[in-house]
């Protein structure tokens, strides 16, 4: 039985989702404290200009060192707006957009007060879209050492590391983007890339970015 250790995440990019197809067991670490520009409150989408990073604002915690399950999303700067506006901008084109559209839009209307709780919320969501059935819990202590089937990836995932280095399991396979003709592919970005362009094929194409046996 193979076990990974993952970071909670924003509508994560397809490697995590890759590593919820292929192993046995995933625990969303909830013990870990909180790090700056991480996948934790940000995604990374294709606009019509390239990549482009979409941040939640957090309550700046009292204390330099806070769990991540104690972090509050900030109402700061009408972000819901913002990300609904760039999600639709990016992705009204689409093959699929129209038709998943209702599922997301309630995540920009409702208020959630803890980002742990909307990241779960999305990433349950995202998993039963794409027909995915993941065996997920939430950590009950921070551990440092792992046994032989326990793989830990809370911070190799991450928008400032690169996947070639970081994960010899992990090949992205091209897939159908809308602007592919004027940016190139761009692999590994948010999952709802891969949803709204490729549908109920996503899965097959985490399971051909699948490099493990």
């Amino acid at each position: 039985m193979k076990t990974i250790f993952l970071s909670s995440a924003y509508l994560a990019p397809v490697e995590y989702y890759v590593k919820l197809l292929t192993y046995d067991k995933i625990f969303i670490e909830q013990y870990d404290h909180y790090l700056k520009q991480t996948y934790r409150n940000r995604c990374t989408i294709a606009a019509p200009d390239g990549p482009l990073a979409l941040t939640v604002p957090i309550v700046k915690p009292d204390t330099p060192k806070c769990f991540m399950r104690d972090i509050r999303i900030s109402d700061h700067g009408n972000w819901r707006h913002l990300h609904w506006n760039a999600l639709e901008s990016a992705y009204n084109h689409t093959p699929f957009f129209e038709y998943y559209k209702d599922d997301f839009r309630p995540f920009y209307e409702k208020k959630y007060e803890f980002l742990m709780d909307f990241n779960e919320a999305l990433c349950r969501l995202i998993c039963s879209l794409i027909d995915l059935q993941p065996d997920l819990t939430r950590t009950s202590e921070y551990r440092t050492s792992f046994g032989s089937n326990e793989d830990d990836f809370r911070e190799r995932i991450h928008p400032k590391k690169d996947f070639r280095t970081e994960d010899n399991a992990f090949s992205p396979c091209p897939y159908y983007q809308v602007f592919q003709e004027k940016l190139g592919f761009l692999p590994n970005l948010s999952i709802i890339d891969l949803l709204f362009n490729m549908g109920p094929e996503s899965l097959l194409v985490l399971q051909k970015s699948c490099l493990q046996e």
